[in-house]
């Protein structure tokens, strides 16, 4: 058979594109050493490899936990236990870019297929949101901004693809009868508001652990037009210089160091926590990923989704948390989505690891409010007899 110049261009570009999704596609270990489940794998949009566990029976009610910033799966090691034990179907998924999950460069031919932002923006829905309503520190006070939404980088590491990865991954894998419900920690938040906003008949609605109201976004940063100039030089600096001193920063004992100034509960950061959270970091393409997360002073915030959000949200976090200021978290009841705002004392950012026992009951109280909690009630009894 006789290739065709075209012909031989085509199968020149999928080996290309097979290449890339190899290199950048790490493979984890069969079996989580923090869950001691086993690494499953979802073939997404373009051969993008997203790596999840579940635990639970296969009836059980479906619950998806959306990791935080540069973190992945494992970082629910008690929760999918506790869920799984009280009947409910759990999964944990890496987010494309993060974890075990595909990581290819942002300028990557596969990387553009998959970008969440391509052909979002409209005449209805423009780049830059005006005059949109934030909170502030104090929790007393509101000012009106401009938002930027898109990527400054044009990066397809943004939330409207993480977004768009949990509808796929609810709609491909999960399928479920009645709506998953979400369980987000930190920045992971606005991936999932996202995705109810984007597909609100799929959910049911999100338990919150921490939001995170992006300090690094434009909006956010104090005299913008003085200070975004010198940000987006560091930033570029990073991007372009910052490889050695991720290098550096990548050791078991230094990332074990920085793990200790969000968790207030300090002997929650053991070395199976440190293993997991670093190793996936160390593998190819996890800098620039990192470095990319890095730049992005902008997209959507959970202030304005929460306006678009008709599902019920819950929301805890920790009175020691560094990163987030009670007054604002408190301030958010006044969304109309939001039914409950609790505070836990003496714990810091990631209070489903910190303290378990006090995330565990809230959220299982959460799960009964929206109607997934009697049936699973009894399958867990039944199960315990």
């Amino acid at each position: 058979m006789t290739t065709t110049p075209q012909g031989f261009l085509l199968v020149l570009l999928c080996a290309l594109v097979a290449t890339t999704t190899q290199a950048y596609s790490p493979i984890p270990p069969k079996i989580s050493p923090a869950t001691n489940l086993p690494n499953q794998l979802f073939t997404w949009r373009h051969e993008q490899q997203i790596r999840y566990q579940v635990a639970g029976p296969e009836d059980g009610e479906p619950i998806l936990l959306v990791h935080g910033l540069f973190v992945n799966s494992d970082h629910w090691r008690k929760t999918i236990a506790r869920l799984a034990d009280e009947g409910y179907r759990a999964y944990a998924i890496d987010l494309w870019g993060c974890g075990y999950s595909s990581k290819p460069p942002r300028d990557s031919e596969v990387a553009k297929a998959v970008c969440g932002e391509k052909g979002r923006f409209s005449v209805d829905y423009p780049k830059v949101l005006a005059n949109a309503e934030l909170g502030s520190a104090c929790g007393t006070k509101s000012r009106l901004v401009d938002v930027e939404l898109a990527h400054p980088l044009e990066s397809p590491y943004n939330f409207y693809t993480w977004a768009e990865q949990i509808t796929d991954f609810c709609d491909e894998v999960v399928k479920p009868k009645s709506g998953v419900t979400l369980v987000s920690n930190s920045i992971g938040t606005i991936s999932a508001f996202q995705a109810i906003i984007d597909k609100p008949d799929l959910f049911n609605g999100v338990f919150v652990v921490s939001p995170n109201f992006r300090e690094l976004h434009s909006a956010e940063i104090a005299v913008p037009q003085l200070s975004m100039p010198i940000v987006r030089w560091v930033q570029q600096l990073l991007r372009d210089k910052g490889q050695g001193l991720f290098d550096a920063l990548a050791k078991p004992d230094t990332v074990k160091q920085i793990l200790k100034e969000p968790y207030a509960v300090e002997s929650a950061v053991d070395d199976v926590l440190v293993d997991v959270l670093l190793t996936p970091l160390l593998t190819e393409g996890a800098s620039q990923v990192v470095f990319d997360t890095l730049s992005y002073s902008a997209g959507p915030l959970p202030e304005i989704q929460l306006g678009q959000i008709t599902k019920p949200v819950w929301i805890c976090y920790g009175k020691d948390d560094p990163w987030t200021p009670a007054g604002r978290v408190e301030a958010l009841v006044r969304k109309p989505s939001v039914e409950r705002v609790v505070a836990f004392d003496k714990v810091g950012h990631c209070p489903h690891d910190e303290a378990p026992e006090l995330v565990e009951p809230l959220l299982l109280e959460y799960l009964n409010r929206i109607g997934n909690g009697e049936e699973a009630a009894d399958r867990a009894t039944s199960a315990h007899q």
